[in-house]
């Protein structure tokens, strides 16, 4: 599967699973491997022009912290982190 194709539906997949992390107020900062990035909450507003790199997603079947670095409309970098639902679940 494409990088690419692969980011479209772990976002759809955020999307769709947004309930899981709704109940989260303001973005928080993570002390995760970037230090800088920003926990996503359901409804939060995104500017993605351009995403520069994605983590592999585990092959784990459970839910499991990713994080996306992407640059807005005005060239701003930011790292994202959200849960996806790792790879190990497929037969």
């Amino acid at each position: 599967m494409k990088p690419m194709k692969k980011i479209l539906i772990s976002l759809a997949g955020l999307l769709m699973a947004g309930q899981v992390v709704a109940g989260e107020s303001a973005p928080v900062s993570s002390s995760g491997a970037s230090g800088n990035a920003v926990k996503y909450r359901y409804g939060m507003d995104l500017d993605i022009a351009r995403v520069v790199s994605h983590s592999d997603i585990p092959n784990v079947c459970g839910v499991v912290p990713v994080e996306m670095t992407y640059e807005d409309s005005q060239g701003d970098r930011h790292t994202l982190q959200y849960r996806v639902i790792g790879n190990g679940c497929q037969g």
